[in-house]
């Protein structure tokens, strides 16, 4: 079993729901544990090389265990997409869900298609954040940096908020090991 980090986030509809539904079929995939969900943060869109609309996201991460390869795991990612509307003509645009393999163990991987880890984690406040409620210790295995040490150099200026309150969700309670980051 590796241990997985996913990352998601929605800018359209009812994003709660969309977010909840994505954990919950996460929760259920086969050779699989789901260990952590962090809480969930606003985000402003980041315009770097994608047009995803005005509207603000709702940000997460999931941990698990799995022994899912990762290129069937991308796969999967890819069907949840699909099964919750996401435009696959236009992936760079608003999105209901959007998922994304952060880390995969220390794997450093470099396919077409698939790219572990992801190659902007490491300058996303977005995706940092809750990654440091699961695993402030994890270390990026081609960085030599803990998530704690990456949060704390990146620049990147969008707003990231800390939801709240928090909306009850169908997948259980959060980890109760760690605080949201400035608590």
């Amino acid at each position: 079993m590796e241990t997985v980090f996913i990352g998601f986030g929605s800018n359209v509809g009812d994003r709660v729901d969309f977010c909840d539904r994505a954990v919950t079929l996460l929760s259920l995939l086969p050779h699989s544990q789901l260990i952590g969900v962090s809480l969930l943060y606003e985000t402003e869109p980041v315009y770097d090389h994608a047009q995803p609309g005005e509207g603000w996201f709702l940000n997460g991460v999931v941990q698990l265990e799995t022994d899912i390869t990762p290129n069937s795991l991308l796969s999967i990612l890819r069907e949840i997409e699909r099964s919750l509307d996401r435009d696959e003509d236009n992936r760079s645009g608003p999105r209901t869900i959007d998922l994304d393999i952060l880390f995969y163990g220390q794997r450093v991987i470099d396919q077409a298609g698939l790219l572990i880890p992801h190659p902007r984690l490491h300058q996303r406040r977005f995706v940092l954040m809750p990654l440091s409620e699961l695993d402030p210790l994890w270390v990026h295995p081609v960085l030599q940096q803990t998530i704690t040490q990456l949060l704390a150099a990146v620049k990147d200026r969008p707003e990231v908020r800390l939801l709240f309150p928090q909306p009850s969700t169908r997948y259980g309670s959060r980890p109760a090991c760690s605080s949201p980051p400035g608590a």
